[in-house]
């Protein structure tokens, strides 16, 4: 749509708020809202946004950053293509924003701005990245003392659960198909009140607006429903956690999977293998943007089904990283990889940026992935896995983000500003949970992402 359209569409469907939507360092979704009689020059001039709220972490606890203090300004600028009337909350729409200084060029903390680049870099090699993310995702009560409690006590796929659930599932699709996102699959999960539900693919940038919508709306419509929906990796301590799985292959200009080659026994092509090698070595990096909590390290453990190891095999949900079967239709069409070790407390425009960057060096540098691993790795002894080359990931938020420090590609793809407030955010995070128990850390996450 052009600004003309959005200005008809919101005065049709009686908007009065438009929500001007950004994801920050600490993974949380924050906004500000224009009313309608100053839309049309807030489309064209953005609203304005203080440069210190990329300094903030998820507890709003802002951090001493260089600056990102009290002076200096932002712009929340949308994009017109992200536009879409919230069919879960009255008179409302939103954009997803790009930060843009007062000069009109791209801010260096923006997340947004830094998958653009990383994708303005892929499609230098002729190649675009074609992305969707899972989100799993739990259904909780409220209960007098301020806890919550599953919204049921159902089975893993379980038709039962699909009852119960039915009338919230009903408007979660309606709500998607309204702002155009089209559906893919749902099922009840493992654990009690947890479910999945996943929308179809789009190229990166896309798809990082995508989840943005997709968890705005999860949340959105069961609040109607009188539920909370958390997307913490782990909102209770003993039930299986919440992953943002990513699935992601690699296409060129003529519009072909550059990921197939039908010649080989699993239709992953030469290309496909160095993508996935350069995921593979930067892993315990990239860990620190797709899981970047403190709440994500209480998920991300061996036997999880959650990758705890930095390996890739043939459709082993123990595997970080998934070589999924095709589709028996279209295998040209649908050979991708699957990272497991990714969950929804991240930013996906850099958890895709990150992506990105760790696959495209592996393609420059024509990386081997090594053997594919057809077994849960904690099933080898400790020699075995040294000499097979498998390495745990890291065991804690301050691990992962001391790998990202000292990864060179991923620093250098981030950028100076944005890489040193993320980190100075998230070590934050870290510290401020370290000595707190284990309640304290589930009330912090629950109801975050």
């Amino acid at each position: 749509m052009n600004a003309e359209q959005i200005l008809t569409t919101c005065q049709e469907a009686g908007v009065r708020l438009a929500r001007f939507l950004y994801c920050d360092n600490g993974g949380v979704i924050r906004g500000k809202t224009s009313g309608m009689a100053s839309l049309s020059s807030r489309l064209h001039d953005g609203i304005g946004l203080t440069v210190a709220m990329m300094a903030m972490n998820s507890l709003d606890q802002l951090q001493p950053i260089e600056g990102m203090g009290p002076v200096g300004e932002v712009r929340l600028m949308p994009d017109l293509d992200s536009f879409a009337v919230l069919p879960y909350t009255p008179h409302s729409a939103a954009f997803c924003c790009d930060m843009v200084r007062t000069d009109h060029a791209p801010w260096d903390a923006c997340p947004r701005s830094f998958l653009k680049r990383m994708r303005e870099r892929a499609a230098a090699q002729g190649l675009r990245l074609l992305a969707a993310f899972e989100a799993e995702f739990s259904l909780a009560q409220r209960l007098p003392d301020g806890s919550f409690t599953p919204f049921d006590q159902t089975l893993c796929f379980s038709s039962i659960a699909m009852t119960q659930a039915a009338a919230f599932v009903d408007d979660l699709v309606a709500a998607l198909e309204a702002q155009g996102l089209t559906v893919e699959q749902y099922y009840p999960e493992l654990a009690h009140g947890q479910h999945e539900i996943s929308i179809r693919h789009g190229e990166a940038l896309q798809a990082a607006d995508h989840h943005v919508q997709l968890r705005e709306t999860i949340r959105g419509v069961a609040w109607n429903h009188g539920l909370y929906a958390s997307l913490a990796p782990k909102p209770w301590p003993d039930a299986a956690g919440n992953g943002g799985h990513i699935h992601f292959s690699l296409w060129d200009e003529a519009g072909q999977n550059v990921f197939y080659d039908p010649a080989t026994p699993d239709s992953l092509s030469e290309r496909g293998r160095h993508f996935l090698a350069g995921v593979r070595e930067h892993l315990p990096a990239l860990v620190a943007l797709t899981c970047p909590s403190v709440n994500s390290y209480r998920r991300l453990q061996p036997q999880s089904w959650s990758s705890a190891f930095a390996v890739y095999g043939h459709d082993n949900r123990e595997a970080a990283i998934r070589i999924a079967s095709p589709f028996w239709s279209d295998r040209a069409g649908t050979v991708n990889l699957e990272l497991k070790a990714a969950d929804s407390s991240s930013n996906p425009y850099l958890a895709l940026g990150g992506l990105l960057a760790a696959g495209l060096d592996g393609l420059d540098r024509r990386l081997d992935p090594g053997t594919a691993i057809e077994v849960d790795p904690v099933s080898l002894t400790e020699e075995q896995r040294r000499e097979q080359g498998i390495a745990r990931l890291p065991g804690s938020l301050d691990e992962a983000l001391s790998a990202l420090e000292a990864d060179s590609v991923l620093m250098s793809a981030l950028s100076p500003l944005l890489s040193h407030s993320y980190l100075t955010v998230r070590r934050s995070e870290a510290a401020a949970f370290r000595d707190k128990d284990t309640d304290f850390e589930i009330a912090n996450h629950f109801y975050k992402f």
